[in-house]
């Protein structure tokens, strides 16, 4: 899992709403994302963080799962409405991206990924 900053989100999610230009969404990652948006205080993000390290190596090559220290990334968590974490984007290839609030389990992560992302699960 990486972790982005403002400059690398730019570079492989999307300049949408950064500095009040480029509104339009315009996803430029080759596969579908997660980007799990968190704290290091954070006791749910904590218990999150393993799931998401397991569930990038279940789809490693189909699915791109980033993290955003919503603390060091303020401008970020802003552009995106953050009110609580962990907050998870889910960006499909096509569409607009969604997102979910609060640990959801590995399951629940897994149905959402196939659902909204059109990844296969891993068995």
């Amino acid at each position: 899992m990486e972790h982005l900053t403002l400059d690398t989100f730019k570079e492989k999610v999307c300049e949408c709403g950064i500095d009040g230009e480029n509104a339009e969404w315009k996803f430029k990652g080759t596969r579908p994302a997660v980007i799990d948006f968190y704290a290091d205080w954070c006791g749910p993000c904590k218990m999150v963080a393993p799931v998401l390290e397991e569930l990038s190596k279940e789809f490693e090559g189909k699915v791109d799962i980033y993290k955003i220290d919503t603390e060091a990334e303020q401008q970020l968590a802003g552009m995106f409405g953050i009110q609580s974490i962990p907050s998870i984007l889910f960006i499909p290839m096509d569409g607009k991206p969604q997102m979910a609030a609060g640990a959801l389990p590995k399951a629940e992560l897994k149905r959402i990924i196939q659902e909204v992302l059109g990844v296969a699960v891993a068995s």
